[in-house]
C-alpha cells in the first residue's frame, strides 16, 4: 500500500518521503518541513497516534491525515482528539485519497504557489517551465522535481541520496550518477536563461542552489 500511495502522489506531482515505521516517521517529521503528513495508525515501533501526539506536543501543526483499518467511531474520535485533521479508513479509493491530500495541504496555509521564484528565476508548478526575462524552458518531470526540491531548500545542501529517494524511489534500480546527469541538465538550462542562481556541489554534502558569484 505504501508503494501504491507513494506512486500515485508522485504522479500527481507531490514530492513524497515514504517511511515504514513510526520512529522513522517521527525522525523525518522533526528534521524536515512538510506541507502534509499521512500516518498509518498501525505502524511498528510507534503507532500513528503516538507519532501524531508527539509532533503536536512539539508544536508542529502540519496537517495530518490518518489511514487505518479501524472504522469505528471511537477510533476516529481518538485520532481526531490526538490532533489529526482528517481520517480515512481502509479500504479506500485512490481518487478519494488524492482529493483529501489536496484539501489537507490547502488548509495548511503554507501552500507553495504555482510560481516559485528565486533570484531572477521562476519555476511554474503547472507548466514545468523554468523562466527568466531572457525566456523560458520546459523541464522534464524529473528535472522539475529536482529543481523544486532545490528551490524549496535554497541555501541548504541536498544529498544525492535524498534526490534518489524522493525522485526515483527506494526501490529504483537507477545508478546514483543519474543525479549528476540531471544536475548537469539543469545547470545548462539555468545558464541558457542567464539565471543569477546556480547549482553548486559541496563535497560530501550534496548540491545547493545559491546566487551566482559576482552576479
Amino acid at each position: 500500500m505504501s508503494e501504491a500511495v507513494t506512486e500515485i502522489l508522485r504522479h500527481k506531482n507531490y514530492i513524497v518521503d515514504a517511511v515504514f515505521d513510526g520512529e522513522e516517521a517521527l525522525d523525518y517529521i522533526l528534521s524536515e518541513k512538510y506541507d502534509g503528513i499521512i500516518l498509518d495508525v498501525m505502524m511498528p515501533k510507534l503507532s500513528g497516534i503516538q507519532v501524531l501526539e508527539a509532533i503536536r506536543r512539539k508544536g508542529i501543526g502540519t496537517p495530518v491525515l490518518l489511514l487505518t483499518a479501524k472504522a469505528e467511531i471511537s477510533d476516529k474520535v481518538e485520532g481526531l482528539n490526538a490532533g489529526a485533521d482528517d481520517y480515512l479508513a481502509k479500504p479506500f479509493a485512490m481518487p478519494e485519497l488524492v482529493a483529501r491530500v489536496g484539501a489537507l495541504v490547502r488548509r495548511s496555509g503554507e501552500i507553495i504557489p504555482d510560481d516559485m521564484t528565486l533570484g531572477n528565476v521562476t519555476l511554474n508548478r503547472q507548466s514545468y517551465e523554468l523562466s527568466t526575462k531572457s525566456g523560458e524552458i520546459r523541464l522534464s518531470k524529473k528535472e522539475y522535481l529536482m529543481m523544486e526540491i532545490l528551490m524549496k531548500s535554497s541555501g541548504r545542501p541536498i544529498s544525492t541520496e535524498t534526490f534518489m529517494t524522493r525522485i526515483w524511489g527506494y526501490d529504483s534500480e537507477a545508478e546514483v550518477n543519474v543525479v549528476w546527469v540531471y544536475i548537469s541538465y539543469l545547470r545548462k538550462k539555468l545558464a541558457a536563461l542567464d539565471a543569477d542562481i546556480q547549482i553548486s556541489a559541496l563535497r560530501g554534502r550534496g548540491y545547493v542552489l545559491e546566487a551566482v558569484k559576482n552576479a
